[in-house]
């Protein structure tokens, strides 16, 4: 595939998610016999920034530099909209592929943004609040122009939240000269988020439970589900899937997994993680790996932590009959093959996952209009919005006999071709 980015003059994107990112789009524009000449401008971003950030440590005698990047994938729909990540393994080619995943998941679910997506190369456990806190802002003052509540509105992602979100939304405004909460979403409700946001990815995910488990003929009551990564989409996904009346019987972070077929207190889990910042020393369970987690006894697996986690070694090991992605990208190509193929119900994270950013479209609509909306509100349209498309999509599989990742696809890219055909080529 590498030698595929380089015939294509692709070069800067080079990387393994990226390829993986370009063969699901290649795969889906034969399908459906694209335009070759929209297939062409949608394979690459139309935005990339790259930019290097001076920040000063804490005890003053040394001056590090660090790289950033800003990647807008599609303009054509209106703004753009994706997080920022703070993560060492950080790249353009990572940007630019999440950015691409944006753009389509946006289309999915019927939101007015193209896909962005922005991340600084760097571990962030090893920054005190301080150093986050210089790093965030010079990086914002780096990209300034480049985003806005009419351009580019970021999020929160790995390694980031919504207090880096609020350093972000007072350095543009410092900037720009007045208070601009619609610059970013995901930041805490005193400065205009929204009060579901941070739930939204994890919630929006459980909300699409009923249906697939109808597919498969499961009852809801009592499903067991499993959830590796307890960040912030796994461990709301994992209250989600409790309060509903699903019992979850393994969970999971970086330092390992916890199993209890007879179900685990998510409350204790998520109390123990606040106390402790890692699921380390956690009572709540049998104690297991994060590989023996994607093979656990369950009917339902959640991957809500990073990409690349079911792959063509162990997706024969799964044990669950429906597999759904909170993470993005967490199932390789190779391991998509090979689930289909075992008659296992995946739905993709395009699909998935879309409830943070739908909760974030609500967000920044409250803020450019000054109208906050309740959490009941907001729920009650994420729901809303989440089964419809959840419902398109599966009637789209069922039109073109295929699995739900290539039919969310083929959703997603149609209304961006539909769009570039609407508006033409200027000049």
């Amino acid at each position: 595939m590498t030698e595929h980015l380089v015939e294509e003059g692709m070069r800067e994107w080079a990387s393994p998610l990226y390829s993986e990112a370009l063969s699901q789009f290649n795969r889906v524009a034969e399908l459906i016999e694209l335009d070759p000449n929209i297939a062409a401008r949608m394979r690459v971003p139309q935005r990339a920034i790259i930019v290097t950030i001076p920040y000063r440590r804490d005890d003053g005698t040394e001056v590090k530099s660090l790289f950033g990047y800003r990647v807008q994938h599609v303009l054509t729909m209106g703004p753009t909209k994706g997080g920022i990540r703070y993560a060492p393994d950080v790249n353009l080619g990572e940007v630019a592929a999440l950015a691409m995943l944006m753009t389509w998941k946006c289309a999915i679910v019927g939101l007015p943004f193209g896909g962005a997506k922005g991340g600084v190369r760097v571990d962030p456990t090893t920054l005190s609040r301080a150093e986050t806190q210089r790093v965030t802002r010079r990086y914002t003052a780096e990209i300034v122009d480049f985003i806005g509540p009419t351009k580019d509105i970021p999020a929160p992602d790995m390694g980031t939240d919504e207090q880096v979100m609020a350093w972000i939304m007072d350095t543009y405004s410092q900037q720009v000269g007045h208070t601009e909460p619609a610059v970013v979403t995901g930041k805490p409700p005193a400065l205009g988020g929204s009060v579901a946001r941070r739930e939204a990815t994890g919630r929006g995910l459980v909300s699409l439970v009923p249906a697939a488990a109808a597919q498969r003929g499961l009852s809801t009551d009592g499903i067991r589900v499993a959830v590796q990564g307890f960040g912030n989409v796994g461990r709301y996904a994992s209250l989600a899937a409790a309060q509903a009346g699903a019992k979850v019987v393994a969970i999971s972070d970086i330092s390992g997994g916890f199993y209890n077929g007879k179900g685990i207190d998510v409350m204790a889990a998520i109390d123990h993680m606040d106390r402790h910042r890692s699921l380390d020393g956690f009572a709540g369970g049998d104690r297991i790996s994060n590989a023996d987690l994607i093979g656990a006894d369950c009917d339902i697996l959640m991957p809500c932590a990073t990409g690349g986690v079911i792959t063509g070694a162990n997706a024969g090991e799964v044990k669950a009959k429906i597999v759904m992605e909170g993470a993005n990208g967490p199932t390789t190509l190779e391991a998509d093959g090979i689930l289909n193929a075992k008659g296992v119900l995946v739905v993709p994270d395009v699909l998935a996952n879309a409830g943070g950013v739908t909760v974030s479209y609500f967000e920044w609509v409250q803020d450019v209009q000054k109208y906050l909306w309740t959490e009941s509100e907001i729920v009650g349209r994420l729901r809303e919005i989440m089964s419809r498309a959840y419902e398109d999509v599966q009637s789209l599989a069922t039109k073109h006999k295929t699995d739900l990742r290539t039919a969310a696809l083929i959703r997603g890219i149609k209304r961006v071709a539909e769009a570039k055909l609407a508006r033409g080529v200027y000049p």
